[in-house]
């Protein structure tokens, strides 16, 4: 086991900050803004997040299709097939992120209107919410050669090329929301520029150290337009597609739950957009470690290794589930103090820090539920945890949230609670769905002597 903790760890910690860099960037936002432009504009920026993050997850979970096909054939030494799958993966995601710029650009801005937010928050969210969507596209192209370096096992360029992508989008993001150097102040609109920059230079340096790395010659060999075919387009959908619903589920039961809140009032939803925030700094760590339990997977399960497949899974839930418990214990001796890195309004801070509380209580079963749609989506089952998402989250998480927050008038708290049963449902049937599965591969598939 200890061989499948290093293992494990050193293939994780790159991508969990590499995974990171998607939060880290509203996380950056949501500071500048918190800080140099208000309450309202705190709430606007919450309200265009919690939209755009679904289409965002969904551009995201399309991509992740390639990552077990290249992995498992990485583990079959089919090396130019990796890249065949690099071309139909770049073309499926530059065609998604145009497909959701156009969504967001066309529904989700006429949706604003029609959802009873406070109006002066809709009036800074629109523009706000546009130039996200434009930066979809350079997202998707990054995360293309992203998912395709780590399939093969390299993951710290990825997590070098988003720890400077971060540190340019704060610089740019404080430039442009308060006016320094000359330039004229742009308010909210400031972090969202900052944001699209800082996503098209990011796609640009991935592609660039991809192509001219010699670590990727003998798999870019399959590169080319001429490989684009609909049989292999089909095989990145049909794991793409159903993680994209699974991770789709969950944050856009997160996001129903915002506008939920946003009815309560203001407040409430700037004291949400903190505490989801810092929660989704946790979540995607464990995304980054669920990531590397999907390529460990992978490739074990595509050379046929249930031994060694069976002790990687162990390590990677034993990972995720210490991290989540440091997490717990932060949140609830922080709560007072971590929203204040936000905002100075002591009425949000009030609000977040009894958020932080409940969010401590879900951060076990978050992080275990997105370790085991990892694992599963590595030996390329996706549809059964996708039914798992929906049921947990909008059967019964979200109606639970909307009953006790509303109904009950328990308020946010009462939303958020709901969340946490969500949660912990879909933790507890994704595990017993990998318990099934390996005992059949146990015993179905010939017996190897696993690594100690």
């Amino acid at each position: 086991m200890k061989t499948h903790y290093r293992d494990n760890l050193k293939l994780a910690i790159p991508v969990v900050i590499s995974q990171l860099g998607h939060t880290l960037v509203q996380t950056s936002d949501t500071i500048i803004v918190g800080h140099f432009a208000g309450t309202v504009s705190l709430a606007a920026v919450s309200l265009a997040s919690s939209i755009f993050v679904v289409p965002m997850v969904l551009g995201i979970g399309i991509s992740y299709g390639s990552t077990p096909l290249i992995a498992q054939n990485n583990g079959r030494s089919e090396f130019e097939e990796c890249g065949q799958l690099l071309s139909n993966s770049l073309l499926i995601n530059l065609l998604s992120g145009i497909v959701l710029f156009i969504v967001i650009s066309l529904g989700a801005l006429y949706f604003l209107d029609h959802l009873h937010q406070a109006s002066q928050v809709v009036v800074q969210a629109k523009p706000f919410l546009l130039l996200l969507a434009l930066s979809i596209i350079p997202m998707l192209i990054f995360n293309t050669f992203k998912q395709f370096a780590e399939g093969l096992g390299f993951t710290k360029q990825a997590m070098m090329i988003s720890i400077w992508g971060n540190i340019l989008n704060i610089c740019l993001g404080i430039i442009f929301v308060k006016g320094l150097f000359g330039v004229h102040p742009m308010g909210i609109m400031g972090v969202g520029y900052s944001t699209l920059i800082d996503r098209c230079l990011m796609a640009c340096v991935m592609g660039i150290y991809v192509f001219r790395s010699k670590n990727f010659k003998q798999y870019l060999k399959g590169f080319s337009i001429k490989n684009i075919d609909r049989t292999r387009c089909l095989k990145i959908l049909g794991i793409g597609a159903p993680v994209a619903m699974q991770y789709g589920f969950e944050v856009s039961a997160f996001s129903g739950a915002a506008i939920i809140v946003g009815t309560i009032g203001l407040v409430q939803l700037a004291a949400h957009q903190i505490a989801i925030n810092l929660a989704s700094i946790t979540y995607m760590m464990s995304s980054g470690v669920a990531a590397a339990a999907a390529i460990k997977s992978g490739n074990y399960f595509g050379a046929k290794d249930h031994g060694n497949l069976r002790l990687s899974t162990k390590a990677s839930y034993h990972i995720v589930i210490a991290f989540m418990c440091i997490s717990a214990i932060a949140f609830t001796v922080g709560n007072k103090i971590l929203p204040w890195i936000y905002t100075s309004d002591v009425n949000v801070i009030a609000i977040a820090a009894q958020l932080l509380i409940i969010a401590a209580l879900f951060q076990l079963f978050d992080g275990t539920q997105v370790v085991g749609l990892g694992i599963l989506r590595g030996m390329g089952d996706v549809n059964i945890p996708t039914l798992i998402t929906f049921l947990a989250y909008w059967v019964i998480g979200l109606p639970l949230g909307y009953f006790w927050g509303i109904s009950l008038k328990w308020g946010v708290s009462g939303i958020w609670y709901g969340l946490v049963v969500g949660l912990m449902v879909s933790a507890i049937l994704l595990f017993i769905r990998f318990k099934k599965i390996s005992k059949h591969h146990r015993y179905h598939t010939p017996v190897i002597i696993a690594r100690d």
